[in-house]
Formats: C-alpha cells, sequence, structure tokens
C-alpha cells in the first residue's frame, strides 16, 4: 500500500497549489540568503524542492543548487521551467539521499517535514541533512506553527480553477493536521480523491529532534517577515541553525 504523498503529489498538486508564485519564493530566498550569510557560489541542496521555486531563485541569486523531490511529476514540471538547467534535479526519498554531501546549506521549505507517523522516520530525515551538510554547513527547516494551525484552520472551502471545482476539508486529528482534496472535473464529473497528512510537532518536540540529530539551532523565525517567533501569533516555525 502506498503512503499518501506519493499520491498526492501528482500532477493534480500542480492545480491545488498553482497560487504558490515564483516571485514570492524570490522574496522568501532574498531573506534566507541573509539569514544564513551564505558565501558567494555557495552550495545549497533544497530538500522536497517540489515544482522548484525555491530552487530556481537560489540558482538566479548565484548559488550551485541541487533540488531533491520524490515526486516525478513535480520535478518534470520543474525541470520545464526557465534556468531549470542551473540546477541538478535528483529523485528521492529524503530519509534516504543518494548524495555525498559537502553542501553549505540545506533547505526544507513549506512544510515538507512530519509525513510520516514514527518520530524515527522524522529523524531519519534530519540525520540526512546533517549528514549533506560540511561541517559549520547551515539549515533552514520552515514548518507550520501548530499553535496558529489549530486557531485559525478553515475546516471546509471551494473554488474553482479552470475545469476543476477543489473541494479542501481540514481537520485536527490524532496529532495532526488533515486535508481532504476532491478535485471534480467540469466535464466528466468524476471526483479525484486525495489525502494530505502532517504530524502537528511543538516548538519543544522539535528541537529535541533537531538536537537528536545532532544539529543546533541558531533561531526560530515566525514567518519570513518576523525576525522572532510568537508561540500563539507566528504563523510558521521557520528554524535556522547549524550542522554540530
Amino acid at each position: 500500500m502506498s503512503e499518501w504523498y506519493e499520491k498526492s503529489f501528482g500532477e493534480d498538486y500542480l492545480i491545488v497549489y498553482r497560487h504558490r508564485d515564483f516571485g514570492g519564493a524570490r522574496r522568501e530566498v532574498e531573506r534566507m540568503i541573509g539569514w544564513l550569510s551564505l558565501p558567494s557560489k555557495a552550495k545549497v541542496l533544497d530538500l522536497c524542492c517540489g515544482m522548484g521555486r525555491h530552487s530556481l531563485a537560489l540558482a538566479e541569486a548565484g548559488y550551485e543548487v541541487t533540488g531533491v523531490d520524490l515526486s516525478e511529476a513535480l520535478l518534470r514540471e520543474a525541470r520545464a521551467q526557465e534556468g531549470a538547467e542551473r540546477v541538478a534535479w535528483v529523485r528521492a526519498d529524503m530519509r534516504e539521499l543518494p548524495l555525498e554531501g559537502g553542501f553549505d546549506a540545506v533547505v526544507n521549505l513549506f512544510t515538507s517535514f512530519g509525513y510520516f507517523e514514527e518520530d524515527e522516520e522524522h529523524l531519519k530525515v534530519l540525520r540526512e541533512i546533517r549528514r549533506m551538510l560540511r561541517p559549520g554547513g547551515k539549515f533552514i527547516i520552515d514548518f507550520l506553527n501548530p499553535s496558529y494551525v489549530m486557531t485559525h484552520l478553515v475546516p471546509h472551502s471551494t473554488r474553482e480553477d479552470g475545469d476543476n471545482l477543489i473541494d479542501e476539508k481540514r481537520r485536527i486529528e490524532d496529532g495532526y493536521v488533515k486535508k481532504d482534496i476532491i478535485l471534480t472535473s467540469k466535464f466528466d464529473g468524476t471526483p479525484r480523491q486525495y489525502h494530505e497528512r502532517v504530524k502537528l510537532y511543538s516548538l519543544e518536540k522539535f528541537r529535541d529532534l533537531i538536537a537528536d540529530a545532532g544539529l543546533s539551532i541558531e533561531a526560530v523565525h515566525g514567518s519570513y517577515d518576523e525576525e522572532k517567533y510568537e508561540a500563539e501569533t507566528s504563523p510558521r516555525m521557520i528554524f535556522v541553525g547549524t550542522r554540530s
């Protein structure tokens, strides 16, 4: 039986999340570059790069970028973008990377974490991040803020995108935020159903996992516009740190 993310991050993902724009990625990359203090032509790994928005912006900024994702559909979209030849695209599971490491920085963005049931699986990801980094290399893990999600969750929404009706239901259940997505074509009325699930790690639990992986946190930001994380009001938990 395949995992939810093997099905959900396919062609329809590009429809559901079409609103994520490349201009926003450039602005976020500018902030990340400042947080990471990256040297010119630094080697950067974008772990779970999706359709490549941040990988391309990092390459545009002059860095040597590798983008890794499990989804062939999203990598195909990434490879089709202007400037894609400047990035090395690799299909792989984030728990076991076919790379030797030596990166100056590893970034894991927009809640590309928390997909598994067991803490040990998430620890494998963090240990791979450490293995990928050169000594003193830096990382960014951009995760949701559970407290904010719990108070701002929209249980149900619908919208149209071209020929598709998108119906999304969200809930907090068993320590996860879960989303059920139904795409229905206006032409044939056939529903396509997907499920997403992210484990809700508190700041304290995430700190423990990061420490267990041999990584050190230098700062936690509340968004790309906030220097400081506030438990109740920040939409994100963005960890910035180094390989110990």
